[in-house]
């Protein structure tokens, strides 16, 4: 009896470890109202959370288990996707259209996913229509765990500075324009934490550093169109952190930050004490549109100089910045192994995949933009559960675009769902070719990927000799420039369905993006969760019965 009981004893003190030992979960609850803001002196109607414009920080470490219990009191239905987080065999989770069904208006949905093995710099907004042009956005960053050595000293602070570019329109009117066949045209300004700043000396510091002390600043382009320079006035700028992965720590003056990128950087209070203007400003067009927010040293005495730093000129400057960053190999990042130990250059590929992206119209006169030929449209039943309730048959095909198109006829776009399938842990090279005469950017939900060469010209197998095959960063957006390539390696080793996305919004709700579905034959939990208990039925799938037989338990 005293054998069995101290076994007994011994297996409940380990069932107690085990659930103590499950990684913390944090709570929140998001009221989705609409609110009148007037950031370019024009009152306009604005998407809040909790009466917030930008939306929380929200702020998590390594592992942690989010879940966010999501009101929407709109008069519209409405979705959060996390841009940058991999949701893990979790493709629920991530608020794409093309996974999730809306959130009707005047109901809620609860969002629970875990930010396992990730650190960084991210954002998150909502997903359906133009509704970001809107707001409804804000930061998300992931801190490392204590037992992970950070490759810098921890800064005195750490600062959110969301930049994008912004219309007076209403997000309705904006998309009335896309959906009659025009375009939403050129921006009226720029935002800064939402506000847009003059250099006239008037206005509240938005941050506040301490003479001799370093801070951290992520900085995210959350806008709809334009790339944006960022720079400080008199400092210098030291990229530490590029959307999850650390990097080798230049020093810059200013940063070309693309829709959708998010850097981390540190910043010396090393000046004369006082202020300094923070700036954000368009690229890419004639005329340049400015945005700036002060920056106050404690104790500092004098106006800021109105004299702005002034931003680079061209895209040639931007590719070869892109050049210059490098991933840390020796860093940790979410787990204890270095960033380097993982040496993808020696890995062979076994498919490559080339999107050729450009512009055209339908009809002889709608705008429509296409990925090798195929402009996607929404379907009102998601992708992702036609699938999985098995009636994909009846919304969308299957692998209407070829690995290596043929040439692309712009006079001939097809207008309709557009899905790849992918082998599970295949090691894919996808190649982005830009025949437009504007800058991409391109994001991969679920995933980071190696953003090996960004070149001019079009892209042949020859290129590959070109390639970063030792420290490319590690990151999940990749800009393109006019006329010019560019590629990623990468493997695909999480199951679900996710999207392959311009970030230039209306390009993106006009038709180039993609959805790439990952998975063995046979699917278990094993590999990929199952619909979730409170999971959205929309479009075909209400009424059915869940998939037999059940898949694996955990």
């Amino acid at each position: 009896m005293v054998r069995k009981s101290v076994i007994l004893g011994f297996l409940l003190t380990v069932l107690t470890t085990v659930i103590k030992a499950e990684d913390p979960y944090l709570f929140f609850t998001w009221k989705v109202t609409y609110g009148t803001i007037s950031p370019l002196g024009i009152p306009q109607k604005a998407i809040m959370i909790n009466d917030k414009f930008p939306g929380p920080n929200l702020n998590t470490t390594t592992n942690n288990n989010i879940v966010i219990n999501v009101i929407n009191n709109l008069d519209e239905p409405f979705l959060f996707t996390w841009s940058g987080m991999q949701h893990r065999k979790n493709s629920w989770q991530d608020g794409m259209p093309g996974t999730t069904c809306p959130i009707p208006p005047g109901k809620n949905f609860t969002y629970h996913f875990q930010a396992k093995d990730q650190i960084g710099s991210y954002f998150y907004y909502p997903s359906l229509g133009l509704q970001r042009a809107a707001g409804g956005f804000g930061g998300l960053r992931i801190n490392s765990r204590a037992l992970i050595p950070v490759p810098y000293a921890d800064p005195e602070d750490d600062y959110t500075v969301l930049i994008g570019d912004w219309y007076t329109k209403t997000h309705v009117a904006l998309k009335d324009n896309l959906d009659s066949g025009r375009s939403i045209g050129r921006p009226e300004g720029v935002l800064i934490n939402g506000k847009a700043g003059k250099p006239d000396g008037t206005g509240e510091p938005i941050f506040t550093m301490k003479p001799g002390k370093t801070y951290k600043y992520r900085i995210c382009n959350v806008g709809l169109k334009m790339a944006l320079n960022f720079r400080i006035q008199n400092h210098k700028i030291k990229l530490v952190e590029l959307e999850g992965s650390h990097t080798l720590q230049n020093l810059y003056d200013s940063l070309d930050l693309h829709v959708g990128q998010c850097f981390g950087v540190l910043v010396t209070a090393d000046q004369e004490p006082k202020d300094y203007y923070m700036v954000a400003s368009t690229r890419f067009l004639k005329t340049v549109l400015t945005s700036t927010a002060l920056l106050r040293y404690e104790g500092g005495k004098g106006a800021a100089s109105p004299e702005l730093p002034k931003p680079p000129v061209g895209w040639a400057w931007s590719l070869n910045q892109f050049r210059s960053f490098r991933w840390n190999l020796t860093a940790s990042a979410a787990r204890p192994n270095p960033q380097g130990s993982y040496h993808y250059g020696k890995i062979n590929i076994t498919r490559s995949i080339k999107l050729v992206n450009t512009v055209g119209k339908i009809e002889g006169k709608k705008l429509r933009y296409a990925l090798s030929g195929v402009s996607h449209v929404e379907t009102e039943t998601p992708i992702k559960l036609a699938q999985y309730f098995g009636v994909a048959d009846k919304v969308f095909k299957y692998d209407t675009i070829k690995d290596e198109p043929t040439k692309v006829d712009t006079s001939n776009i097809l207008v309709q769902p557009n899905v790849l399938n992918i082998e599970h842990r295949s090691f894919v090279e996808i190649v982005f070719e830009n025949q437009e005469r504007t800058t991409q950017s391109w994001h991969l939900d679920g995933y980071s990927f190696f953003a090996v060469a960004v070149e001019p010209g079009k892209w042949t197998p020859a290129k590959r000799k070109n390639y970063n095959l030792l420290d490319a960063v590690y990151r999940h957006t990749i800009q393109v420039y006019p006329k010019c390539w560019g590629a990623i390696l990468l493997t695909f080793d999480n199951c679900g369905m996710w999207n392959i996305r311009s970030e230039i919004l209306e390009k993106r709700y006009l038709g180039q993006q993609l959805y790439v579905n990952v998975g063995p034959p046979e699917l278990s939990q094993r590999d990929e969760y199952s619909f979730p208990a409170n999971g959205l039925r929309c479009g075909i799938i209400q009424g059915l019965p869940d998939p037999q037989p059940p898949r694996d338990s955990l």
